[in-house]
């Protein structure tokens, strides 16, 4: 299995980096691309990524994630990171978002009438575009979902119960 994360600077540290080494625990392959060979996340950690936007099959990928923080606002301007969305959307593979990340989703238009956790400053942006905001972790079809670090144990194991069935 290969896991996909897509990320821009500003990222929340612990929401890029809390599923990236638990996917790895897990024997799982994880790419992380971005528009920069490096990132910077909130708190100050770099990571050097695996791939540009451009280079990723997204046949290739079984789970996409896309952690919050500022990242989001700058992934969805990338019209590749939104068709490798948009391919996850259609064909129904798993996707986790948490905090900021349902902006990409907004931008894919893949929220309408999906139950989502996101932070609530980005709440009315999920209802403006139809989707359903929860209080909580929560999973909608192939759509898991977070509010906050503070549900990461929580979101991750949502994650891995997902990509086990």
């Amino acid at each position: 299995m290969k896991a996909l994360i897509l990320a821009e600077d500003g990222f929340e540290d612990l929401e890029l980096f809390y599923p990236y080494y638990r996917l790895k625990e897990a024997g799982i392959e994880v790419i992380v691309a971005s528009s920069h060979d490096e990132l910077t996340g909130k708190r100050g950690y770099t990571l050097h990524i695996d791939a540009h936007y451009e280079d990723i099959n997204p046949e290739d990928f079984q789970l996409l994630i896309i952690p919050g923080g500022k990242s989001p606002e700058r992934v969805r301007l990338n019209n590749t990171a939104i068709s490798i969305t948009k391919h996850f959307l259609k064909s129904k593979k798993p996707i986790a978002v948490i905090c900021h990340g349902v902006q990409v989703l907004i931008s894919a238009g893949g929220v309408k009438g999906r139950k989502i956790a996101c932070w609530y400053g980005v709440k009315d942006d999920l209802l403006a575009a139809g989707g359903i905001f929860i209080d909580g972790v929560t999973r909608d079809e192939n759509i898991v979902s977070a509010r906050h670090p503070g549900d990461l144990a929580e979101w991750l194991k949502t994650i891995m119960e997902t990509i086990e069935h």
